[in-house]
């Protein structure tokens, strides 16, 4: 028994050293990968409405040969997204032999109007239903603009890169058009895990300033 308590505290002691330390790497900028020249997994999280639209505007200037193939990461009651997604790829490809994507289905981890207590659960179930779908995938790059459904494959993404399993990922999160002052809730849980922040708008450079001072702002994308 006593063994088993060391070998747990020692492995707590490890993973708390690694989470600090990539925790410090990610705000550094440090261990990013050198100019690839092979294609990278590309997981996109998509939203709803807005969030769609904008992130589509994003996906269509990506070079296809570059970013493949690419996984779309979709809340199971976003039927809307599931069709934009699918003419997006066909403008890009017609020929559907050549298309390489796929959609991925997840439940939400929170609800439009649903209160943030409850919304706890609900995330909490959300974070353990990514997990095969992140371990799976191997995704090496995430890109997201923050609807809710970015959250849980955002912590698990990063949970896998603490523990090794994926250390090749990275996220870069857009923060929507919108968000003029302040982030949003997506925005404020992310700030600090993941890889590379950009806002549209330079207001939020300031505000973002005192936790991060690698925010980037592209102006409107």
């Amino acid at each position: 028994m006593e063994l088993l308590l060391y070998v747990a505290l020692l492995f707590s002691v490890l993973f708390l050293l690694r989470f600090i330390q990539l925790l410090f790497s990610v705000r550094k900028n440090q261990g990013l990968p050198s100019l690839r020249t092979n294609p990278a997994r590309t997981m996109i999280v998509m939203g709803s409405g807005g969030h769609t639209a904008e992130m589509l505007r994003i996906v269509d200037r990506l070079d296809c040969n570059r970013y493949t193939p690419r996984q779309y990461i979709i809340a199971n009651t976003d039927k809307t997204s599931v069709v934009k997604v699918i003419e997006s790829e066909v403008r890009r490809e017609p020929d559907t032999a050549k298309q390489m994507y796929e959609i991925i289905t997840i439940g939400r981890s929170r609800e439009v109007h649903q209160t943030y207590i409850s919304s706890v659960m609900t995330t909490v179930s959300a974070v353990f239903n990514c997990v095969p779908i992140v371990l799976k995938a191997k995704p090496e790059l995430i890109l997201t603009n923050g609807p809710g459904t970015c959250v849980p494959i955002c912590l698990v993404a990063f949970l896998a890169r603490v523990l090794f399993l994926n250390t090749t990922c990275r996220i870069v999160f857009v923060e929507s058009f919108c968000r003029v002052r302040s982030l949003s809730l997506s925005g404020r849980i992310l700030l600090f895990i993941v890889d590379t922040f950009v806002v549209q708008w330079p207001e939020l450079i300031q505000q973002t300033a005192v936790w991060r001072d690698d925010v980037r702002c592209f102006g409107r994308l």
